[in-house]
């Protein structure tokens, strides 16, 4: 499946989305999530947040190549990143390090490959528009949230993966930015609250079924995502453009 993001101003002006900035203005907010000229937050002045130094590269690629080291890494050392950085909720309590770890965890090329290939075009997209560190609480919250539904509805069995964090950053970039279309096959035009809704539809049909696959964890952090975009809509002074 490939994907391709393109925009139609004349939808961006009918849903009426749009803030100050020029209609479908997809410039880099990651260096002004905290800028305290744009009001974001009541403590931008003199909060925390404006000592975290500004990052050269985004946060998407760095958990792209988080993932990718730890791939190599279970090749050289499978046992190690299983015990240790995969989930295993009877050993949790022990290890509460992997609640954040397993997201980071792949073992297989292809769950490798699909998670970083949705989080490349999603992940990054999202970022432009939430900034840096708004972006990475999403995928770590989105990540956790994912982690305990599947823990405590399904239980059992070893958790690893990003695809729930992915799943709340597709899910909050559909809330915030329903117009973009992805062109599938680099054809077929489709906008992304219905991809968001058929991959749901999936997961739902599929939660249950003996395919080793997380349909819980993928549909909580995917209302994560959801929950997260409906507030940031409903913010009356939030800096970004649809």
């Amino acid at each position: 499946m490939c994907f391709r993001f393109i925009q139609n101003p004349n939808e961006i002006r009918q849903t009426g989305l749009v803030s100050s900035s020029p209609i479908g203005d997809r410039a880099d907010y990651r260096r002004h999530d905290y800028d305290p000229k744009f009001n974001f937050d009541s403590d931008a002045k003199h909060g925390w947040h404006q000592k975290i130094p500004r990052l050269p590269v985004s946060i998407s690629i760095i958990i792209l190549m988080i993932c990718l080291i730890i791939f190599m890494m279970s090749l050289l050392n499978t046992f190690f990143v299983i015990n240790y950085l995969a989930l295993i909720p009877e050993f949790l309590s022990e290890r509460p390090w992997t609640i954040i770890t397993y997201m980071f965890v792949h073992i297989t090329f292809d769950h490798l490959f699909w998670n970083m290939l949705f989080l490349f075009f999603f992940g990054i997209e999202l970022e432009r528009r939430l900034g840096e560190w708004r972006f990475l609480g999403l995928y770590l919250v989105a990540g956790v949230v994912a982690a305990l539904a599947q823990v405590l509805l399904i239980g059992g069995g070893i958790l690893l993966g990003a695809s729930g964090a992915v799943y709340g950053v597709l899910g909050c970039l559909a809330m915030i930015a329903p117009h973009l279309r992805l062109l599938l096959f680099f054809v077929i035009p489709i906008r992304i609250p219905f991809v968001v809704l058929l991959y749901a539809l999936i997961d739902f049909v599929m939660m249950g079924s003996a395919d080793n696959i997380a349909h819980a964890a993928h549909l909580a952090g995917l209302f994560v995502g959801l929950v997260f975009g409906y507030a940031l809509r409903r913010r009356p002074n939030q800096f970004y453009t649809f």
